[in-house]
């Protein structure tokens, strides 16, 4: 199957936004502060691993419940679109609790799931599906997790390279964008829905 470069960029920065590695800097720089460890490499891999075994698992997991890839991606879009909200206003509407107390990795847990592995990618991941082909969603992981595991080995470098303020304005940059491909994919599978219905 043919790859497109198009499908491919797109995918790429919708998980880009979801995962938004940039806007996490300050995040792991407060682990590494706090003497926690993190594995670059590690922290790719796993999230490699979990992302494309969501992407063909996941679609089996929703025929267990019944439910279609339109009604999930129209639910995906949805919680795409709150992330959006949480990217442009800088409010909190899901909270990522981890365990606390003593030196600990936190390449798994935050780092892996839920920050660049949860609930948004995931939903984001399968509403894909209606838009772009298996091998596109699976290079554009690829991509993502190159850049997290650059990102992630040159921590100090990178704080220094886009500042305080670039940070700030990525988040709300890709906050914006995230928020067009929401309302994009939410049209686009509820009118599939209604002619269904109808």
């Amino acid at each position: 199957m043919e790859l497109s470069l198009l499908n491919v960029l797109s995918s790429f920065i919708v998980l880009f936004a979801l995962i938004d590695i940039l806007g996490s800097v300050p995040l792991f720089l407060n682990f590494t502060k706090n003497e926690e460890d993190i594995s670059p490499s590690r922290a790719a891999l796993y999230s490699f691993l979990i992302l494309v075994g969501f992407l063909f698992v996941g679609e089996w997991i929703l025929k267990l419940f019944s439910v279609d890839v339109q009604s999930f991606a129209v639910a995906g879009a949805l919680v795409i679109f709150i992330i959006s909200i949480e990217m442009i206003f800088g409010i909190e509407v899901f909270k990522n609790d981890s365990p606390s107390g003593g030196k600990r990795s936190a390449t798994l847990v935050p780092i892996v799931f839920p920050l660049i592995a949860g609930p948004g990618t995931f939903t984001a991941l399968l509403s894909m599906r209606t838009e772009f082909s298996i091998p596109e969603i699976v290079v554009s992981i690829l991509l993502n997790m190159v850049i997290v595991f650059f990102v992630l080995r040159y921590l100090d470098k990178v704080r220094n390279l886009i500042g305080v303020g670039g940070v700030y304005m990525l988040r709300k940059f890709f906050g914006i964008i995230l928020m067009a491909i929401a309302v994009k994919l939410f049209t686009s599978n509820i009118s599939a829905l209604l002619n269904n219905i109808n």
